[in-house]
This record gives C-alpha cells, structure tokens and sequence, in this order.
C-alpha cells in the first residue's frame, strides 16, 4: 500500500511538471509570436521572457527602443548586444555603459542608424572612423 501510495505521489509531480512545461512553451510561443508582429508587446512579457535572446532580438528587430525592457544581463552581454545594434542601432541607447564605450558595439550600431552616435561614449563620439561610418548612414 505504502508503494502505491508513492507511485500516485510521483506520477502527480511527474503530471504537475509536463503541465508546467506545456504551459511556458506555449507562453513563449505566444509572446513570439506577439513580438514579431509588434515588438512594444515584450514590455507585456513575464521576467523570464524578457531574458529570452530570440524573443528580445524578434522584438529589436520591431522596434529598437524595446530594449527597455529587455533584462539587464542582456543589454550588458557583448554578443547579444551587437547582433541587437546590427538590427537596429538605436537599441544602443540601453546598452550597458561599457557596451556604450565598445568602439565594435558603437560602431556596428552607427553603420546602422548613424543616429545611434548619440548614445555612444563620448570618447568614441569623438572618434573620426565612428563619426565618418555615422554621417554616412
């Protein structure tokens, strides 16, 4: 009876996790899906989702400003962030401040919207190759 007892307690926390599970796959697959239409929609997005690359690069992607509600870990890693001011530039403006002040970073994001110079370090402001890539754009 004992044994019967914890199968029925295993097979309910096995059931509870699936469900769980099923739950968030289908919650990301919403929010993506909510973002490659309109990107403003990650400000709506759980705290784990706004940490979700795919998800926060579909939305940059939208609109760059999204960033904003993007989580801190990702505005300050190197790799997500370029391929963020590859899509949109002005996402620079919620970069980390030493992504602000990474000569690749600014510059991958001035050849995209040559606006973006405004949120770039003001070393790299000053900076005759970032400028020159700038007033291109």
């Amino acid at each position: 009876m004992e044994s019967n007892a914890k199968n029925v307690v295993i097979r309910e926390f096995v059931l509870e996790a699936v469900q769980s599970a099923l739950a968030k796959a289908a919650a990301r697959k919403s929010v993506l899906a909510a973002v490659t239409k309109n990107g403003l929609a990650l400000k709506f997005a759980s705290t784990e989702l706004r940490a979700d690359r795919e998800i926060v690069l579909t939305a940059v992607t939208q609109n760059g400003w999204v960033l904003k509600y993007a989580s801190t870990e990702l505005r300050a890693d190197r790799e997500f962030m370029l391929a963020a001011v590859t899509k949109n530039g002005l996402a620079l403006k919620y970069a980390s401040d030493k992504l602000q002040a990474d000569r690749k970073i600014v510059l991958a994001a001035v050849k995209q919207d040559g606006w973006a110079l405004k949120y770039a370090s003001p070393e790299l402001q000053a900076d005759r190759e970032i400028m020159l890539a700038a007033r291109r754009r």
